[in-house]
């Protein structure tokens, strides 16, 4: 972990309290000099980060860009011990693709894969999603091993359900499961889920489950196609969340990771 990850991790977690300067480079045994210069990387990277003379250093509760600092400062403790890694990405072509490609190459139980954006997100039948920045796309790896059921039909139903109840937990808001992979805010798709999986050839055992998770949380949905317009919604209008995509994300992980499938 680089010292700008380090002291981002240390601000979210006193996020609109101001931490000194002298704090943050005595706990992470860095100088104050390479706390200054983390905190200009991640002023340009697009953090609000205020500076007050005898006071320190303090983020907005306004900053919404997804970090795995971000993510971990929102986690309970039991569900950050059941997480593997988080890996956040400005850009991926899937979500999906790269989560597969870490459970192929070593099944690791809660490992998590995050894009702002997604170049060639899956739905589906190999339908397209579109994945444009302002959403969270987000693929999550579980071990065939830890669940309780391997029918695919369950399995994307308990992540909907999930999904739905942190967004209601956290805003409000109640979406509905239109089955068995699409979740609606009146009467408009703001989410969609994609559970595929891996097997042994010679015995046809399931290897390891990846499921993703693509939500419209900002989006601007002008952007959207033409023939996406009539379909697609968004939790929020871009700029007026009432929370961040990392408390949202969070909560989804607590839901799956500490529920039974």
């Amino acid at each position: 972990m680089t010292s700008k990850e380090k002291v981002l991790k240390i601000l979210e977690e006193n996020k609109e309290t101001y931490t000194s300067g002298e704090e943050i480079a005595n706990a992470l045994n860095i100088s104050r000099n390479a706390v200054w210069k983390a905190i200009n990387e991640l002023k340009k990277a697009g953090y609000e980060v205020t500076a007050v003379t005898n006071k320190g250093y303090m983020l907005s509760n306004t900053s919404d860009i997804i970090s795995k600092a971000g993510i971990e400062a929102c986690l309970n403790k039991e569900t950050l011990s059941d997480i593997a890694d988080i890996f956040v990405y400005d850009t991926l072509e899937s979500t999906n693709q790269k989560a597969k490609e870490f459970a192929i190459l070593s099944l690791k139980h809660g490992t998590v894969v995050i894009s702002k954006e997604q170049t060639g997100g899956r739905g589906r039948k190999d339908h397209s999603f579109f994945s444009p920045k302002g959403g969270i796309y987000l693929s999550l790896v579980l071990d065939p091993k830890k669940l309780s059921t391997l029918e695919p039909d369950k399995i994307t139903t308990f992540i909907g359900n999930c999904v739905c109840k942190a967004i209601n937990e956290l805003t409000g808001i109640s979406p509905y499961i239109k089955p068995v992979n699409d979740l609606f805010v009146d009467s408009k798709k703001i989410c969609g889920i994609l559970t595929e999986s891996g097997s042994e050839f010679e015995t046809g055992l399931v290897q390891w489950i990846v499921v993703g998770i693509g939500i419209n949380f900002d989006s601007d949905l002008k952007s959207f196609p033409k023939e996406l317009k009539e379909i697609v919604g968004s939790l929020f209008k871009p700029g007026k969340a009432s929370i961040t995509k990392n408390q949202l994300i969070a909560k989804i992980l607590e839901n799956i990771l500490t529920g039974t499938i």
